[in-house]
């Protein structure tokens, strides 16, 4: 309905007083019918707030026919002779006042993009910011499609005009981000599109509108902020210096560079501390670099090799600098350093003359640096720009640390290999009983290493003790803690206390040490370990054990049988307050025993019972010796991917038979000794030992003497010929004799002295039944 100019008069009660012709063709109302009558009853809506005086913009009005009329109301206060208002004239005039041009002026002059289209996509109106961006005037658009008026624009007809069609033939709203590529003739730009219908008065879709807000730094934002958090995650995932610069440059290109490379100072990629940097040139090595595409020239710096930047240069600048250096053509440091790069490497000149710009970016962490990224765009990428800077010095910081991490780790890995393998058995004594092979893995994980070890060490008696045990957690501290329980087993061993007696002491070592050293027990270390410790006698053929906490080893007989050994596990060391039982076996003559830590058959994703199966079929298969063993083992059972140390220690057994074993009952009587010297000077002979017969007749007189004098019954003198003789004297007296200087005018107290200056070796150890003194001395050079 057009609207023409109409005038009503409304009393300060809000009853029309006043009607015109104008306001009666309007609504339809006659005079007579609406004065009088309420303003608010001539309304479609409800009335504003503020009475008559409130009746001033867009209003819908009830026209007698029942319909909602929409006009433009003025409400104008009529004054007294007061001052006092005492009504107002309301009215309203045609199309083309004030409102409606002003509205079509803020459709011209919005800063937003706008414009109206039919429904069949052809320009109807394109506000002044449209027309700006397009570079066409109004007058050339309207009627027009957009990729007639831009080149190349929706070309396959997937974007602007797919959009246009959906709204007009949907009649839904729609909204969409587009993308203009920096050669299009507005350049590198994100744009939020909203497209909506626009009906006519018949509900018809008539036209369809168009506004499109320009985002490019929103969504620069948001890619920046993408990027970081793809860096969080992405950069850093392994413990390694060389694939944490790589995993940098692969974030770097191409979506945030064409070439983009990282070089270091040596002493990171070592184990020294940080050196100073050069005053002048500073030399980097090459560990990373990529180029956007295939066809970009080769680097001129291969990677592991080093190169020196001068001091004009970007790199050798964020170094001294420690900041970010953008530089690009017609810089006189940028060109001078191009014109270097040019000599250096001809092959690379096409592509540096395209080089839009360059940013090199410090590798700091814990504020020191440890080298520089350096970052380049050519044509047609657009420049860096200050928001580049800030975004390429937030991924160098996070890429830093997660280098200077893999480098400490580096360092505290290799300190803590060199301690355990300084702790562990390089060469195993020699001895008689086993025949011994042996394997240490340490762990590749990024826990570290952990504090597994193994040892074989002499007893008396031709005897030997097989040890593997395990500390609790990794890295130096699990190290330091695996040497002290190392040196304190065999402490404990040279006491030759039986298995299950030595881990008592041990579990009472490992609780102090988790108690600390004020024995507060204020802050209670977690130090905690596993040990295994068997001893083999090859005169008995008895091996006898006790576990804490660690596996039972496995037994393959001679006949190729495997099997574990059955015996009771035993609590942790450090637990405390619980019993270690010994388990005793005999054994034949050629059986392995096959001792590990858990790292060999346990894992995150692996059945120990499966594994524990797999290592006795391992053991039982043929080979040629127990190195090869060793290694077919690990073979077949190791984890692909250890998260553990693993420990492997093989012995196979031997047996001192009749022939090197001698051994007499000697009864108390102290008229036996002079027998017994006989008996002992007649096997020496028989040994082919008349050598060593004036001190072995010394030595068996004064221990066989202390026995009768001394000891209770039942007293036996043994002696054994293996890389040394051995001549051992029991008793069933569990008291320890003494080593004591004589006086002049003493009887006595002279005889274990002789023993211990004639010998090489003497000592005593306890036993079931009481206690055994023994004597070591060389055998003749044959």
């Amino acid at each position: 309905m057009e609207q023409a100019s109409a005038a009503a008069i409304v009393d300060t009660h809000g009853r029309v007083t006043g009607w015109s012709e104008g306001a009666r063709e309007l609504t339809g109302w006659p005079a007579e019918e609406a004065v009088g009558r309420a303003a608010r009853e001539l309304l479609a809506q409800e009335p504003p707030p503020g009475g008559p005086a409130a009746l001033t913009g867009t209003v819908l009005v009830r026209h007698r026919d029942g319909t909602a009329v929409p006009l433009t109301l003025r409400s104008w206060p009529l004054l007294g002779a007061d001052g006092a208002p005492h009504g107002y004239a309301v009215t309203t005039g045609p199309p083309g006042d004030a409102p409606l041009v002003l509205t079509g002026e803020t459709f011209r002059q919005s800063s937003v993009s706008m414009s109206v289209h039919d429904v069949h996509q052809r320009y109807l109106r394109a506000n002044d910011t449209a027309c700006r961006m397009l570079g066409v005037p109004e007058e050339e658009l309207i009627g027009r499609l957009l990729p007639e008026v831009m080149e190349g624009v929706d070309a396959d007809g997937s974007g602007f005009l797919r959009h246009l069609r959906r709204v007009a033939e949907t009649g839904r709203p729609t909204q969409y981000e587009s993308y203009t590529p920096v050669s299009s003739r507005l350049g590198e730009h994100t744009w939020t599109v909203e497209m909506w219908p626009v009906r006519d008065a018949d509900d018809q879709i008539a036209a369809v509108a168009m506004a499109g807000f320009d985002t490019t730094g929103q969504h620069r934002a948001r890619q920046r902020l993408d990027l970081l958090n793809e860096a969080a995650a992405g950069i850093g995932t392994t413990l390694d210096v060389v694939r944490t610069a790589e995993e940098l440059i692969e974030f770097l290109v191409p979506r945030f560079a064409d070439f983009a490379s990282v070089d270091l100072l040596d002493w990171v990629l070592g184990a020294t501390e940080p050196l100073a940097v050069a005053a002048e040139n500073v030399s980097l090595r090459r560990v990373a670099h990529r180029a956007a595409r295939e066809g970009f020239p080769h680097p001129s710096v291969h990677l592991g090799e080093s190169d020196v930047y001068p001091p004009y240069s970007g790199p050798a600048r964020a170094v001294k600098e420690g900041r970010a250096v953008l530089s690009g053509p017609g810089e006189e440091d940028f060109d001078r350093w191009m014109r270097a790069r040019n000599a250096q490497a001809p092959h690379n000149r096409g592509f540096r003359d395209r080089v839009r710009s360059t940013l090199s970016v410090p590798l700091r962490a814990r504020g020191t640096i440890l080298g520089v990224g350096v970052l380049a765009r050519a044509d047609p990428q657009a420049p860096y720009v200050a928001d580049d800077v800030v975004l390429a010095e937030e991924l160098a910081s996070r890429a830093a640390v997660c280098v200077d991490n893999a480098r400490r780790f580096a360092r505290e890995r290799s300190t803590a290999l060199a301690l355990q393998h300084s702790l562990l058995p390089t060469g195993l004594p020699g001895q008689a009983a086993v025949e011994v092979a042996h394997r240490y893995l340490p762990s590749g994980s990024a826990a570290g290493i952990g504090g597994d070890w193994f040892d074989v060490i002499p007893l008396s008696g031709s005897r030997v003790a097989l040890v593997v045990g395990d500390v609790v957690g990794h890295g130096i501290p699990s190290s330091a803690t695996m040497g002290r329980l190392c040196t304190a087993v065999r402490t404990l061993a040279d006491v030759d206390l039986p298995p299950d007696e030595l881990l008592t002491h041990l579990d009472d070592l490992v609780t102090h040490l988790a108690s600390g050293d004020d024995g507060d027990g204020d802050g209670v270390a977690e130090v905690g370990a596993t040990c295994l410790y068997a001893v083999y006698d090859p005169v008995t053929q008895n091996l006898t054990l006790a576990g804490a906490g660690h596996p039972a080893p496995a037994l393959v007989l001679p006949d190729g049988t495997a099997r574990l050994v059955p015996m009771s596990a035993g609590p942790p060391l450090g637990v405390g307050g619980l019993p270690f039982e010994s388990t005793e076996l005999r054994l034949p003559e050629g059986a392995v025993v096959a001792l590990y830590t858990d790292g060999l058959i346990e894992d995150r994703d692996r059945d120990v019972d499966h594994a524990t199966a797999e290592l006795c079929r391992s053991l039982a298969a043929p080979v040629a010796s127990l190195d090869a063993l060793c290694d077919s083992v690990l073979k077949a059972v190791m984890p692909e991917n250890p998260s553990d140390d693993i420990a492997l220690l093989l012995a196979r057994t031997r047996a001192l038979g009749a022939d090197r074993v001698a051994t007499w009952d000697v009864s108390a009587d102290p008229a036996q000794v002079a027998a017994t010297r006989r008996s002992v000077m007649a096997r020496l002979t028989a040994w082919g030992l008349d050598e060593t017969a004036f001190v072995t007749e010394l030595v068996v007189s004064e221990l066989v003497t202390n026995a009768i004098r001394y000891g209770e019954p039942p007293i036996q003198l043994r002696l054994i010929r293996d890389r040394s003789l051995i001549c051992e004297v029991s008793d069933g007296s569990s008291t320890s004799p003494h080593l004591r200087r004589a006086h002049a005018f003493d009887e006595g107290g002279r005889g274990l002295l002789l023993v211990a200056q004639l010998t090489q070796r003497w000592g005593s150890r306890q036993t079931g039944s009481g206690k055994t003194i023994w004597a070591e001395q060389p055998l003749p050079a044959e």
